[in-house]
C-alpha cells in the first residue's frame, strides 16, 4: 500500500505526463475500492494509450474547461502531429469532435474577428450597430439563438473541429482523491518539479484515508457544487436545500461547516437574515458563532444573543474569539441590564525608544539588531520562525501523524487539516506526549534528534535557513521549558491566527544564570509604524505570563543637528 512514486523533473519534456501518471497510479493503488468498475477500466485504458495520446489528453485535462479548438492544440514535444494523437483519443472515446455548442460556448472559443462576419446580417436586421464589443454582441444574440448547435451549423463545414473531453468528471474525482480538495488545479501538481523538495514519509493505510466510502466522495462533490453555485451568484435560498446532511466523517463535517459559513455570509448580504442565522447556527465553524451573535444584535434579538454568548463564554477560546465575545457581552449587558463579564486586566506592555542613524541599506529591524548585539548577549532576527520552529521540531511526529483527512499523497508540506478546528483534538494524546517531554526534560534530545534527522525536510513550522545550530542551541539553553510549553499551548489554540505576530528579535543572555532572565523578545517599530492586533495579543500574553518582551520604537537621528 505504501509504494512511493518517483517525481519527474523539467529535463523530461513530458514531465507533466509523468506526474499525471503518478496521480492516476496513486489513486488506483490507494483508492481503487472507491471507484466503480467502469472508472477503474477507463483509468487502466489511459495507461494503454500511446505516449503522444496520453500527453495530449493530459494537456487538455490541465487546461480550463472541457472544450478546445483542434487548431489551437499545439504541443511540439508530442513527437507526432497533434492530429495523429487526437485521432487515437477519438477512437478510444476519450474525446468527441462533434459536440453541440451553445452561443456562450461559441463566443468563448472564437475571437470577435472570427464571429463578426457570421452574425453581421442578424445584427443588422435587429438594428444593432455593425461594430459591437464582443460582450455586447453576445448579449444581443442570446435571445435569437437559445439552443445548442453543432459547430458546422454555426460556422460552416470548413472550420477545424472543436474537441470535448468525455470523461472530465472522472478526472475531477481522481483529482479530489489525490489532493483532498478541488481547490487545487491539475497544474498545482502536474506542472511543478517536485524533486527539489524533501517530503516527510507518511505511512498510508486504508484507515488513514479521508474517504472510506464512495458515498463520502460523492458528498464532497455535492458540497463543492453548492460552493460553486454560491460563487456564481446563485441565491443562498436556492442553494440551502442542496446542502448535504451532516456526516459522521469528521473531516467532511469541517468542510460542511465552512460551506455553511459561506452560505450564511451570502444570505446576510442578500438580505435573508433568517436563513443566515440558520446557516450560522447549523455549522460549527468558529467564525460562524461571532457572526451569528452580531447578526442577532442587529436584529435586536438581544436576549437570544445573550444566551448563546453566555454558553460560548465557558468554552476555551482563542484571543481573537475571546476579545470579540467580550465586546458583544458588554454591549448586550448594557441593553439587558445584566452584569457584564469582568474585564481582563493585562499588565502594561514594556517599551523603549532608540535614536539611531538611518542606515543606507537594510531594514529597521536589522539596524536595531546590530545596535543591540554584544558578544555576550547576541541578538537574532527571527520574527515568527523561532518559536514555530521549536514547536515543529518537538512535535514533528505528531504533525505528520497519518490521521484520516490529513495526508492524501506523498508530497504534502504538512497536514491538510492543519488550520481546522479539530486539528489538536484529533491528535490530543500525541500532543500530550510532546508536552510531557517539556516537563521531564527530554525535550532537548527530541528537538535535536529531529533537527539532525530531518534537516531540509519540509515542515509547515520549520524554516530551515533560519534555524541554525547557533540559534537552536542558544534557544534550548536560554528559554525555560515552562515558557516553551506556554508558548506552544497558545499556538495550538488557533494555529492560523497564532503562527504570526511574534516579536522581530530575540536577545539571549547565556551567561546570566543569577537572575534567571536569560532571553527577551523585542518587537521593532520604525517611525510611523504601529503595532498590529495580533502582535498586541502576543505582547499582552507575554506580559501576563511573565515572559520578557518589549517594543522598541526607533527614531532616526537628525543629521543636521548632529553636524
Amino acid at each position: 500500500m505504501d509504494n512511493r512514486p518517483g517525481t519527474a523533473d523539467f529535463d523530461n519534456p513530458l514531465y507533466y505526463l509523468e506526474n499525471m501518471e503518478t496521480v492516476i497510479g496513486w489513486v488506483l493503488s490507494h483508492h481503487a475500492d472507491l471507484l466503480i468498475r467502469e472508472e477503474r477500466d477507463r483509468l487502466s485504458a489511459f495507461r494503454e494509450l500511446s505516449v503522444p495520446a496520453r500527453a495530449l489528453l493530459t494537456r487538455m485535462v490541465m487546461r480550463t474547461g472541457e472544450l478546445f479548438r483542434a487548431d489551437k492544440l499545439r504541443y511540439p514535444e508530442l513527437g507526432v502531429p497533434e492530429s495523429v494523437a487526437l485521432e487515437e483519443l477519438v477512437t478510444g472515446n476519450w474525446v468527441d469532435t462533434g459536440p453541440v455548442l451553445t452561443i456562450d460556448q461559441l463566443f468563448r472559443l472564437y475571437t470577435l474577428g472570427e464571429l463578426r462576419p457570421v452574425f453581421a446580417a442578424v445584427l443588422q436586421e435587429a438594428g444593432w450597430p455593425k461594430i459591437l464589443p464582443k460582450g455586447h454582441m453576445l448579449e444581443a444574440l442570446r435571445q435569437s439563438f437559445p439552443d445548442a448547435r453543432p459547430l458546422a451549423d454555426w460556422l460552416g463545414t470548413a472550420v477545424n473541429p472543436v474537441v470535448c473531453i468525455n470523461h472530465m468528471a472522472l478526472f475531477d474525482r481522481v483529482r479530489l482523491m489525490f489532493f483532498g480538495n478541488l481547490r487545487q488545479s491539475w497544474s498545482d501538481f502536474v506542472l511543478v518539479e517536485l524533486g527539489h523538495q524533501r517530503y516527510e514519509p507518511v505511512t498510508f493505510t486504508p484507515d488513514s484515508r479521508a474517504f472510506q466510502l464512495r458515498s463520502e466522495v460523492d458528498l464532497y462533490l455535492a458540497m463543492h457544487q453548492c460552493r460553486e453555485w454560491l460563487d456564481e451568484g446563485v441565491p443562498a435560498r436556492e442553494v440551502w436545500p442542496e446542502v448535504p446532511a451532516p456526516s459522521d466523517n469528521a473531516w467532511l463535517s469541517s468542510r460542511r461547516d465552512r460551506l455553511l459559513l459561506e452560505l450564511g455570509r451570502q444570505a446576510e448580504r442578500q438580505g435573508d437574515r433568517e436563513l443566515a442565522l440558520q446557516a450560522f447556527g447549523a455549522g460549527g465553524h468558529r467564525e460562524a458563532r461571532l457572526k451569528q451573535l452580531r447578526l442577532l444584535e442587529r436584529m435586536k434579538r438581544h436576549r437570544e444573543a445573550w444566551g448563546i454568548a453566555s454558553r460560548w463564554q465557558a468554552q476555551q477560546l482563542s484571543d481573537a474569539e475571546a476579545q470579540g465575545l467580550a465586546r458583544i457581552l458588554k454591549r448586550l449587558a448594557s441593553r439587558l441590564d445584566e452584569t457584564p463579564p469582568p474585564a481582563s486586566m493585562q499588565p502594561p506592555i514594556r517599551e523603549f525608544t532608540l535614536t539611531l542613524p538611518k542606515p543606507a541599506l537594510g531594514s529597521v529591524e536589522v539596524a536595531v539588531q546590530q545596535h543591540l548585539w554584544r558578544d555576550d548577549t547576541p541578538v537574532f532576527y527571527v520574527e515568527n520562525t523561532l518559536v514555530n520552529g521549536l514547536f515543529g521540531l518537538l512535535c514533528w511526529q505528531t504533525i505528520f501523524e497519518p490521521v484520516p483527512g490529513a495526508f492524501f499523497h506523498p508530497f504534502h508540506v504538512g497536514p491538510a487539516d492543519l488550520t481546522r478546528e479539530d486539528f489538536v483534538a484529533r491528535r490530543q494524546a500525541s500532543f500530550d506526549r510532546c508536552f510531557a517531554c517539556l516537563q521531564d526534560g527530554s525535550y532537548r534530545d527530541r528537538i535535536l534528534a529531529n533537527y539532525r534527522a530531518r534537516q531540509g525536510t519540509t515542515n509547515p513550522f520549520v524554516i530551515w535557513p533560519v534555524i541554525t545550530d547557533e540559534v537552536l542551541n542558544l534557544a534550548l539553553g536560554c528559554i525555560p521549558p515552562a515558557d516553551l510549553e506556554r508558548l506552544f499551548r497558545r499556538l495550538l489554540l488557533n494555529i492560523r491566527e497564532h503562527r504570526s505576530g511574534f516579536p522581530d528579535l530575540i536577545r539571549f543572555h547565556p551567561g546570566n544564570t543569577a537572575s534567571g532572565r536569560r532571553y527577551e523578545m523585542i518587537e521593532v517599530k520604525g517611525p510611523g509604524d504601529r503595532l498590529q492586533d495580533h502582535q498586541i495579543r502576543w505582547l499582552e500574553f507575554f506580559a501576563g505570563e511573565g515572559i520578557s518582551a518589549s517594543v522598541c520604537y526607533v527614531r532616526w537621528q537628525d543629521n543636521r543637528v548632529m553636524e
